[in-house]
Parts: structure tokens; C-alpha cells; sequence
């Protein structure tokens, strides 16, 4: 046997057995299609980023085989597909209309994240988005289009209403800007909540950052008493009991304003947990069932949030590829939560939040001594401390 072929034989063994290994850690409704049934009770796997897979390639070629099938099983788990403009509205309608159709094809629901709002980002590391509302709505109506009457949950532009254009200079004095915001992400609650299998989430940001007081009456500007309801902790890093906490006061204060209460006197994240649990006692009725829903981001919340290093950074950035983070809990539908819908990966674990400079000159990060790859890209050092972090893990030990 030459030399060449002993190799490539020995890669396809070693390949063989990290697959072996994923079969054995990765449910089965993750990669097989599940009974007819009369809606989708299984998330959908899109296509792996390539430069994952390429990762995966090279560590089974250097033995490293734990990581490998470890990196494989992250990318076969159910995740969002990301559409942030950029294309004609031909090409969006082709492109929501394939995935939804791969999905629809397995019986199983995607999740959509959609990343086109004007003004995106406030103009930082994600920027972008439509040009204006006119483009905005033509976008939204090919998505709707793309869409049709299939099954899909619409995670609706991350950080949208928990960065709105006043909260970074981006607005003149009469908050024309921000007022535009909420039309267009009503316009889109409008256009879509209506399709026959589509649920439609809006930004409620995260634990760590709004208050309820703060985040409910925007969430009412953007339409959420037309939405089935909101998402947390996208792209962020908050544990599964504050979120489910946050999401509560969320969801009771949103039912106590619909009854004509005022969301200043509603309780928020930073009161004893005691006290607000008594006061949702005596002031909100609703059933859950009838209040608004939430699902939650937990791609990257196995370890909770970073903690920086106290007096170190001007500007730590702890949302920006922060070290040692792992996976979080496996995208379900089965919460047991009755108000929390899902717990999904909606920002793909291993790609960057952006290049983080922490506040110095940069360009590397400094908590890292390497330049991060910019945002959306492949992150290899990342992805396998996700993995090695996650908790629950990934792979048995």
C-alpha cells in the first residue's frame, strides 16, 4: 500500500468515526425528518457555514477527533438562516422560498432571522440594512412572498427596538427617525403574523440591558399586540433562569398595559424577586395562554455572561466574542415553559460578533492577541471554546 493511499485511508477511518460519535450525541430529530404531523414539532438544520466544515476537515486530518465529530454535532443542531438584504426582491423570495421549502420538505420549522432594517446596527459592526422604508417593505413583501403558507417562526431584526436610531445619535430632535423605526417594524408584524403557519417575534433585547419599564412601551410602538410575541438574549450570553425571569415581566407587563395599566408601574429586573412576584400577584390576571410569548437565544449562553477584568478597558464590549463562552441548551420546542414558545440558536455559534478592540487602538483583541475575523465570519478559536465550554456538553465524556 503507498504512502498516499495508507493516508487517505486512514482519513476516511478517522472521518468515519468522528461521524460515529455525532450519531451517538446528536437527537435524532435534529438531522432526520420527523411523521406527518399537523404542525412541526422538530427545528430545522440549514447547511453549515463552509469554513466549519472546512475546520472540521482539518482537525479530523490531524487526529484530532474529539473536536471534529464535537464541531460537527454543533453545526447538524438546529439553527436560524440569517437574510440581511443585499439582493433583489426576485432573489429574496428565492431564497426564503428555499429554505422554507427544505424545511416544509422534512416537516420541520425554520427559524428566520431577518436583518434588513434601515439604519442596522447603528451604524457599527453589522451595518447595513434597506436603504429606506419604501426598500424596506419591498424586502419584507418578497420575504412574505418567499414565505408563503408554510411553517415558519420570523425572528424579526435583532436589536431593532433595543437600539432604535435615538439611542445613538442617529435621530434629529424630533425622533423622526426612531418614529420610522416603529412603522417599519409594524409594517412587517402587518405583512407577515397574518401567513397561515407564521409566528413573528419581536426585539426585547436582554436582562443586562432594559429596563421593563423601557423595553415594553417600544415593544408596543413596534406592534407587538399583533405579534405573536418577542425574543430575548439574541447573539448574547445571559443564563436560561434570568432570561425566563425577564421574560415573565415581559410577557405580565405587556398583559397589564393591555388592560389599560402603565408599564412605569410595572416591576423590573432589579426587584427582589419577592417583591415583584407579589405585585404581579395583585395586578395581573391574564392567563398565560393569552399573553404575549416569548423564545429565547441560547446558542452561547452555556457559561452565562463574561465578567471583564475590573479597570482594564474603556469599553470592555463584553457582547463582542467574549472568552470562554460555550454552547447553551439545545434548540427545542418542548420548553416547559408555558410562556416561553422556544429555546433556539439564532446567532450561529463560531461565527464573529466582529473585530473587538476592547476599547484600545486594536486591531487585535486585546483579551485575545489575535485580530477577531470580522463580523459573520468564521471564528475557528471560538467555535471549539464554545464546545469546550458548553454546558450541557456536546459530545459524552
Amino acid at each position: 500500500m503507498t504512502a498516499r493511499v495508507r493516508t487517505r485511508t486512514l482519513t476516511v477511518a478517522a472521518a468515519t468515526a468522528a461521524l460515529a460519535a455525532v450519531t451517538a450525541a446528536v437527537p435524532a430529530h435534529a438531522t432526520a425528518p420527523g411523521h406527518p404531523a399537523a404542525a412541526p414539532t422538530t427545528l430545522f438544520t440549514p447547511p453549515a457555514n463552509a469554513d466549519a466544515n472546512a475546520q472540521i476537515l482539518d482537525l479530523v486530518k490531524h487526529w484530532q477527533i474529539k473536536d471534529a465529530a464535537g464541531l460537527l454535532a454543533m453545526t447538524l443542531t438546529p439553527q436560524a438562516v440569517w437574510f440581511d438584504g443585499g439582493t433583489t426582491p426576485a432573489a429574496t423570495r428565492a431564497a426564503v422560498d428555499k429554505t422554507v421549502s427544505a424545511a416544509a420538505r422534512r416537516h420541520q420549522l425554520p427559524v428566520l432571522a431577518l436583518y434588513n432594517i434601515p439604519g442596522r446596527d447603528c451604524a457599527q459592526y453589522s451595518a447595513g440594512g434597506a436603504a429606506n422604508t419604501a426598500d424596506y417593505q419591498a424586502w419584507i413583501d418578497a420575504v412574505k412572498a418567499g414565505i408563503g403558507n408554510r411553517p415558519a417562526d420570523v425572528v424579526l431584526e435583532p436589536d431593532s427596538l433595543a437600539l432604535v436610531p435615538s439611542d445613538c445619535g442617529m435621530d434629529d430632535a424630533q425622533g423622526t427617525k426612531t418614529t420610522e423605526r416603529y412603522d417599519q417594524i409594524h409594517y412587517a408584524v402587518n405583512a407577515l403574523e397574518p401567513l397561515a403557519g407564521t409566528k413573528v417575534y419581536l426585539d426585547a433585547g436582554h436582562s443586562g440591558w432594559h429596563s421593563i419599564n423601557d423595553i415594553v412601551p417600544r415593544l408596543i410602538a413596534g406592534g407587538v399586540d399583533d405579534a405573536t410575541g418577542f425574543y430575548l438574549n439574541i447573539s448574547n450570553y445571559r443564563s436560561d433562569s434570568e432570561i425566563a425571569w425577564y421574560g415573565k415581566l415581559v410577557s405580565s407587563c405587556l398583559a397589564y398595559v393591555s388592560e389599560g395599566g402603565d408599564a412605569a408601574a410595572c416591576p423590573n429586573q432589579w426587584w427582589p424577586v419577592n417583591d415583584a412576584q407579589t405585585w404581579l400577584d395583585a395586578n395581573v390576571h391574564t392567563a398565560p395562554a393569552a399573553m404575549k410569548h416569548y423564545v429565547a437565544d441560547t446558542s452561547r449562553n452555556g457559561q452565562g455572561p463574561w465578567t471583564p477584568p475590573a479597570g482594564v478597558y474603556s469599553d470592555a464590549q463584553d457582547w463582542c466574542n467574549p472568552p470562554g463562552r460555550g454552547l447553551g441548551a439545545r434548540p427545542t420546542l418542548k420548553t416547559g415553559d408555558p410562556l416561553q414558545d422556544a429555546k433556539l440558536w439564532v446567532k450561529i455559534p463560531g461565527e464573529s460578533d466582529g473585530q473587538c478592540t476592547r476599547g484600545t487602538a486594536g486591531p487585535n483583541d486585546p483579551e485575545r492577541g489575535y485580530q477577531d475575523p470580522a463580523a459573520g465570519k468564521w471564528f475557528p478559536q471560538q467555535a471549539l471554546e464554545l464546545l469546550h465550554h458548553a454546558n450541557p456538553a456536546v459530545l459524552p465524556h
